[in-house]
């Protein structure tokens, strides 16, 4: 059986999202009670990780990408479209847009330290709606 859900959000810049529990209820309230949980971002400037969720490490992911994609270098894409967000995408492609978490007993499959995140990395706030695909027994 396949089920579908949505989260959604508003945003803002650099926001590290934890959606972990969002994704857990999508689960639970499925009525699956095992398979795997697809988190899909439409759009080109969003990603989904996992990742230890504290402050310390939000803070470095931060940090990480802008020596990794800065914003002050010069992307074609922003030569071609005006919109400065650039390194946004790039930063996007690097992530990817999808992460497939599997579950059992209608609780998700993660490690003691690790959450679902979803990363805001366009240079303004965006309305997200993330799709939670669900396909299982």
């Amino acid at each position: 059986m396949i089920v579908t859900r949505y989260l959604e959000f508003e945003t803002f810049i650099g926001e590290v999202r934890n959606i972990t529990s969002d994704v857990q209820e999508a689960v639970k309230s499925s009525g699956l009670c095992a398979g795997i949980a697809t988190v899909f971002v439409p759009g080109a400037t969003g990603a989904v990780t996992t990742m230890e969720y504290e402050d310390g490490l939000v803070k470095d992911l931060g940090e990480a990408l802008e020596r990794l994609f800065p914003q002050s270098i010069d992307y074609a894409h922003n030569q071609r479209w005006h919109d400065g967000n650039g390194h946004s995408h790039i930063q996007a492609a690097f992530f990817g847009p999808s992460l497939n978490v599997p579950f059992s007993e209608q609780g998700l499959s993660l490690g003691t330290w690790q959450q679902i995140v979803f990363l805001e990395l366009d240079n303004r706030h965006r309305r997200r709606r993330i799709i939670v695909q669900l396909m299982g027994e």
